[in-house]
């Protein structure tokens, strides 16, 4: 199926959104960063295809979605609302939520607040809060979350990552990934051109601005009772395993699935796989455990 882009207004702002298919089911899906919704594309007519109007929204800041000056616009408190807002704008009677990185961060917290009801989750390689909260102490994930810190430091995170037509933002993909060919020149472009836009990357770093003055406060300690799919690539060079590991006291329909040989960019790098495990969940099937072939596979 085609995808359309389309602009929906929501929560005070106007959203850019990577709209395929139809019908009164939402499958909404949020991204993470220095990505835009364009790392959907593999999982929107897929989607598409199980009944669902996918929707890929280009989160605030990014994209050309609406692009709040402040650091405090970036509040978690804000991102909810932006996704509550979309819900209530698509005028659906179910709702499918999927988050990667930022995009799953947004997604459990949602979940564990309740601000709509969802019929299933699916999150990609992003930790629940409370196990983020717990492994952050170890000195192992410590270090590979140095760059949060990094930053809170005025001016120079935005300099470094539009210099030179924002060229390390597509060594962020590209010397993170576990398959090169996955992140060929053309497909970090999309991302470059975009943290090239005036503002764009100064909103990209407010989020983790305003996660560091504001914390995760306020969620609740019920376990999230929505089924659930968690997926994640064991290759990821920001969060450890652990981070995904313990979860039973927080989600209480859980069901993880590891992609070994896979990157932090699992639903880009291994979108067959990923989509086959989609579809299993989605069925109310066993879904598979990850077959190396199935990564393999060209998404063309």
């Amino acid at each position: 199926m085609e995808i359309e882009t389309i602009f929906v207004e929501a929560n005070g702002l106007t959203f850019e959104v990577n709209q395929c298919g139809s019908g009164r089911r939402l499958a909404l899906c949020l991204h993470g960063f220095p990505e835009l919704a364009y790392s959907w594309r593999y999982q929107l007519p897929v989607l598409a295809n199980l009944g669902y109007r996918a929707w890929a929204p280009n989160l605030r800041g990014y994209g050309r979605s609406s692009r709040p000056p402040f650091v405090e616009d970036y509040c978690l408190e804000d991102l909810l609302d932006d996704v509550a807002g979309l819900i209530d704008a698509a005028d659906i009677e179910e709702v499918l939520l999927l988050g990667h990185d930022w995009g799953g961060v947004i997604a459990w917290a949602f979940a564990m607040q309740r601000r709509r009801p969802l019929a299933k989750l699916v999150v990609c390689n992003a930790p629940h809060p409370f196990a983020m909260s717990r492994e952050i102490r170890s000195w192992s994930q410590f270090c590979r979350s140095w760059y949060i810190l990094f930053f809170q430091t005025p001016w120079l995170p935005e300099y470094l990552l539009r210099r030179n037509q924002a060229a390390l933002i597509g060594r962020i993909f590209q010397r993170s990934c576990a398959d090169l060919s996955r992140f060929p020149d053309e497909v970090v472009k999309v991302y470059r051109d975009n943290a090239r836009q005036s503002g764009a990357t100064t909103a990209m770093v407010n989020y983790y601005r305003a996660l560091f003055r504001r914390r995760l406060s306020g969620l609740p300690s019920t376990p999230i009772d929505v089924p659930t799919l968690l997926l994640w690539g064991e290759e990821d060079v920001a969060l450890t395993r652990a981070t995904s590991e313990g979860l039973d006291e927080y989600v209480t329909h859980l069901t993880v699935r590891y992609l070994p040989r896979v990157s932090h960019w699992v639903q880009q790098e291994a979108p067959e796989a990923v989509n086959e495990m989609l579809r299993a969940f989605l069925a109310g099937e066993p879904v598979p455990e990850l077959h190396w072939e199935m990564a393999l596979v060209s998404p063309n």
